[in-house]
């Protein structure tokens, strides 16, 4: 069993979108992802990395057409729990780098919003992007989520003291980067690095978005928050959240992009 299979099936991925702090992630990605499909007549959705089905299983009770591919079994197993039969979703064991059964320009949403977390290379990190373009209509979007560098120095190497550790484990470049390997099972990216992805591709940026921004700096306080506060939260995140001097603070962004 790989790392990555052995981590989702014993980690409530479903309870961490769910929880309070969670939500702010969850309710900023589906508000664009409701602006991408607003002007679509016939949208069909492709999510490469579906996890349990929190996104592709609640558009597709929307009425959206989906496909979710998944690369860990037990993942496809809890999203097929929650369906109904109702709805128009088709679920494949599959994997980010490799979307060949899919012809070109078939989707008009193309949704990576795990893949990159775990893919460590450049090449890699090009290679699932660039099959989620392929397969993407022309005009169409895909939206790519990514792990932010800069999070994970503040909140985990100091904030949770693990200064010595990380770099006797020889974790960090000089500039402070996250070294990682698959047993890390998280890679984690700068802005500038999005960027040059990106430029590799036939994409034009639409958005760059902090998907929780300030959020899991003060996630007690936040899953604490009666309902009026959290909406206040809510209204203050949406404002700031596309601000682009605060997005590599951010410990998730959305990289929104339209096929060329």
């Amino acid at each position: 069993m790989s790392y990555l299979e052995d981590y989702y099936n014993n980690y409530d991925e479903e309870g961490r979108l769910l929880s309070r702090h969670g939500q702010v992630e969850y309710l900023t990605t589906m508000k664009y992802i409701r602006a991408c499909l607003s002007n679509a007549a016939d949208p069909t959705i492709l999510e490469i990395g579906a996890g349990t089905g929190r996104y592709s299983v609640t558009l597709a009770k929307q009425g959206y057409q989906v496909t979710a591919v998944e690369l860990i079994p037990h993942n496809i197993e809890v999203l097929k729990s929650k369906l109904d039969g109702s709805e128009h979703i088709t679920t494949i064991l599959g994997n980010a780098l490799d979307l060949s059964e899919f012809p070109d320009a078939a989707f008009f949403l193309t949704m990576l919003l795990g893949p990159m977390y775990h893919l460590y290379t450049k090449e890699e990190k090009l290679q699932a992007l660039s099959e989620a373009v392929r397969v993407t209509k022309p005009g169409g979007f895909i939206l790519v989520a990514y792990c932010m560098n800069e999070p994970t120095i503040i909140s985990y190497v100091f904030g949770k003291n693990k200064l010595q550790e990380v770099l006797g484990l020889n974790m960090l470049t000089a500039d402070w980067h996250c070294i990682s390997e698959p047993k890390d099972l998280f890679e984690m990216v700068r802005t500038e690095e999005i960027v040059a992805l990106d430029a590799e591709v036939p994409v034009k940026r639409i958005k760059l978005v902090a998907t929780d921004g300030a959020t899991n700096y003060m996630r007690e306080i936040i899953d604490t928050m009666d309902d009026e506060t959290f909406s206040k939260w809510m209204d203050y995140h949406f404002t700031i959240c596309e601000r682009q001097d605060l997005i590599g603070a951010s410990h998730h962004t959305l990289d929104i992009l339209q096929k060329v």
